[in-house]
Parts: structure tokens; sequence; C-alpha cells
């Protein structure tokens, strides 16, 4: 197996929740109420998993390994990545902030709420195509077979020793709460 199967597979959770958020800031651009604390749960999944596990898998190993096969960090696919991903935490932060200051009383702030939302949403979706398509299957090919194991242990430490058993499971749990509220399952 490859250890960018898992990555793949973390990538299908993560679009799962992205369709919850874009429908639900759909709703909120269209004046319609939704729970405040939907925002705060996707921006936990957000920070905690996608974030958390998932870029912290790439950022800590798959990246490393990827340099050390050759491919440049500066002017290169990683380089776009990590400039993505901190984009991503922005967002995430400005959602979540967003979220906040609703909660707090100020409606103006609905408008950065669904803004940075979709912001996210407009982020990762070709963010997860670009390295599906084409850094997973550049991992695949300059990363040597005997290293793909390697890879696939360190993905399973981090979980382990960083996050915490379960991850996936919590977070599937997380991703099918949000689908139920905005009622895509």
């Amino acid at each position: 197996m490859q250890a960018t199967e898992d990555l793949m597979r973390e990538h299908r959770l993560i679009e799962r929740m992205l369709d919850s958020l874009e429908a639900a800031a759909a709703r909120v651009k269209a004046g319609e109420s939704m729970r405040v604390g939907f925002f705060m749960e996707a921006a936990d999944f957000i920070k905690d998993f996608a974030d958390g596990c998932h870029h912290h898998k790439e950022e800590g190993v798959l990246f490393p390994a990827l340099e050390a096969a050759g491919v440049p960090r500066i002017g290169g696919p990683i380089g776009a990545m990590l400039a993505e991903h901190e984009r991503g935490r922005l967002l995430t932060y400005e959602m979540r902030s967003g979220a906040e200051r609703i909660r707090a009383g100020e409606p103006a702030a609905e408008d950065k709420l669904w803004l940075s939302a979709q912001g996210y949403v407009d982020l990762l979706r070709p963010h997860i195509l670009k390295e599906d398509t084409v850094l997973f299957p550049m991992a695949d090919r300059v990363i040597p077979g005997e290293q793909q194991g390697a890879l696939a242990e360190a993905f399973e430490q981090i979980e382990r020793e960083e996050i915490g058993e379960g991850v996936h499971e919590k977070y599937l749990g997380a991703a099918a709460a949000l689908e139920r509220e905005i009622g895509r399952q």
C-alpha cells in the first residue's frame, strides 16, 4: 500500500465536511438561520482533523520525504501546498471569529462568517484535487517503495502519539453530525 492512500482516504472525509460547510454558508448568505455552533464545530473539525492530523502528516512526513527525493520546496508543488495550508488556517480562524462575534450579538459578522466558510471551501476543493492528481502520484513515483512503509508507519505514529487513537472514527462521527444537521444524510 502506498502511504498516500491514507491521505486520499482522509481527503474523502474532509470533502464530506466541505459539502456540509458549503451548504451552511449558502444558507447564511441567503439570510437563513443557521446554528452558530455548526460553524464552530466545522472550524474544530478543520483545526483538529484537516489541519492537526492530515496536514500534520503532509508537512511533517510526506513533504520532507519528497524534498529528500529531490522535489524542491521553493517554486514547486510543496511550497504551493504549504501556502494553501497557511491560507486555510487563516480562513478557519476568520470563520471561528465570525461565529464567535455572531454568538456575542454582532449580526453584521454574518458576512464575515459565510465569506470565510465559503473561502475555505473554495480553497480546499482545488487543493485536494491537486494533491490527489499531481502531488500524491508524484510522491508514489519518486519515493522509493521501501520507504512507503516507513511513511505509513510515521503517519500511524502521528495519530497514536500526537493526535490520539480513534481519530478517524471520531471525525467520521463529526462529519456525519454536520451532514445530518444540514440535511445531507
